[in-house]
């Protein structure tokens, strides 16, 4: 029949340039998760690191701060 639409078929080359670029978008995927993960996991192991050394002036959170806030004011 005349008035029918003519039905295009994918070209080989068209299924492979499709399959890269879904190919890319997943590795890239991939390598955001492992990124953002890794990021994660080295924050809290440097706070784990940081929570385990710490002193006992470290309790008090104002212990050493008034000394060195008086040097250098300009009076």
């Amino acid at each position: 029949m005349p008035n029918e639409p003519e039905m295009e078929m994918e070209t080989p080359i068209e299924r492979i340039s499709e399959h890269k670029a879904l190919r890319a978008i997943g590795w890239f995927s991939v390598g955001m998760a492992a990124a953002s993960l890794g990021i994660f996991l080295g924050f809290e192991l440097r706070s784990w690191y940081k929570f385990k050394k710490r002193t006992p002036y470290d309790f008090y959170p104002h212990s050493d701060n008034g000394a060195a806030a008086e040097y250098g004011v300009g009076i």
